[in-house]
């Protein structure tokens, strides 16, 4: 009788449009424990794609999420899955998820606060009995910090050339996702069609200062900025530091400093909100009493458009001519296959998300995002949606990025509540 009850209340929470709360302790839980993982001597996270904490991490989830009955495997590109299906529905899926992996002494909630919401997402549903007509899919993501690969692979965006990628834990991602439980070798298999997700959701930090800064609690993504990745290769000429007169030198040092300025200028010049980054550079042979012959480096570009990417890519191309012309040195390009398209997010699923907020008067803006994200890649393949919370100063990939559980738990409970409306509705194209 007490079942039935139960059950009969629920039920009626749904129909009424009465919201679900999630426990905050689990997800201070579940943040505490994943911290282990790859926690360093500065407080920051090396857990690093492909890496032993990567792995370790992965197996604490996997036995958390078996607890609540979840079918728990890893597929060919290296993610980790979790199917949640008490009904044993035949329906496609809701999916949601994000990723684990962190840079170099980044911090521990850029990605990991989407998988704990995704979990704690589960937990509630398990333990508070929610009834789905679709199956939940939960999907931890395989090397999202080096180029957005497990959902890339979901969205049918990788090659062999990606799988020889090496990622910063020194393993390329052909050996990374092996090590992870995948199959390099059958990883194409895991192409997913349109049509094949009822939905996806993405919960993340904003990494800005949007929300923190006006004290808004959730932020609604209407649309991922595309972004694209070059190495660019100086050449010049090495010689005695000491013995080779100013006005003689092809010095590749020089032509980079003034690629670098040329790049901030040409990004400014243009109209929007795009942006451009050199974030990396490096100089053979790197001594101090010689002219630098060659310099490596990096550059990004961002923006919502692709043509307007290419527009001032092919600036600085132009650009670059002129550079050449004055150092006598020469540039070379090559796309790193690291990058993405620009992504709107779908709009019913905005819609809901803001109804959502409202009912439980939390306050809520929509905007875009600025950095790329694996919802960005499943946006290809089903109607997607992103819930920002706030980070604290706008600090990310960085020891000092945090934000605090009470916010934790508020786009959490936007998620599971958004879960439950999508679960009653159609969503065909």
């Amino acid at each position: 009788m007490k079942k039935t009850l139960f059950v009969f209340v629920i039920t009626l929470n749904v129909l009424l449009g009465q919201n679900f709360e999630v426990d905050k302790s689990r997800i201070i839980d579940l943040f505490e424990n994943l911290k282990k993982f790859g926690v360093n001597e500065n407080e920051g996270n090396d857990r690093v794609a492909y890496s032993d904490f990567d792995i370790q991490a992965r197996q604490y989830i996997s036995k958390k999420l078996e607890q609540i009955n979840a079918e728990v495997y890893t597929d060919f590109a290296g993610n980790l899955i979790a199917i949640y299906n008490p009904n044993n529905s035949s329906l496609n899926p809701i999916s949601f998820g994000s990723h684990i992996d962190a840079v170099p002494n980044g911090g521990h909630y850029d990605g990991p606060v989407g998988v704990i919401s995704a979990i704690e997402v589960l937990q509630t549903a398990h333990y508070k009995k929610i009834n789905f007509s679709h199956p939940l899919e939960l999907i931890i993501f395989s090397n999202e910090e080096g180029g957005v690969f497990g959902s890339r692979a979901l969205a049918g965006k990788i090659n062999n050339e990606t799988l020889e990628v090496v990622t910063v834990s020194g393993y390329t991602n052909r050996e990374g996702v092996n090590r992870l439980g995948g199959n390099s070798n059958r990883i194409f298999e895991e192409k997913r069609k349109p049509g094949d997700i009822h939905a996806f959701l993405e919960i993340h930090i904003e990494q800005g200062n949007n929300l923190y800064s006006k004290n808004i609690d959730i932020g609604i993504v209407e649309g991922i900025v595309g972004l694209k990745w070059w190495n660019v290769k100086i050449e010049g000429y090495s010689n005695h530091a000491g013995t080779t007169p100013m006005n003689q030198r092809k010095d590749a040092m020089i032509a980079a400093a003034k690629f670098i300025l040329m790049v901030n200028e040409t990004v400014n010049s243009f109209d929007g909100t795009q942006v451009g980054t050199v974030g990396r550079i490096s100089a053979e042979p790197g001594v101090p009493n010689v002219i630098p012959g060659i310099v490596n480096l990096s550059l990004e570009l961002r923006d919502l458009s692709s043509e307007k990417i290419s527009m001032i890519y092919n600036k600085i191309l132009e650009n670059t001519g002129l550079i050449e012309k004055e150092t006598k040195t020469s540039f070379s390009f090559s796309p790193i296959d690291a990058t993405g398209d620009p992504a709107l997010m779908d709009q019913r699923l905005i819609n809901i998300i803001k109804e959502v907020s409202n009912s439980f008067k939390y306050s809520s803006r929509t905007m875009p995002s600025g950095a790329g994200h694996d919802a960005q890649n499943m946006a290809l393949i089903a109607p997607t949606a992103m819930i920002f919370t706030p980070s604290k100063d706008g600090v990310s990939h960085s020891p000092k990025e945090f934000t605090n559980f009470d916010m934790i738990k508020k786009a959490t409970d936007v998620l599971l509540n958004a879960i439950i409306r999508i679960d009653k509705i159609e969503l065909k194209n």
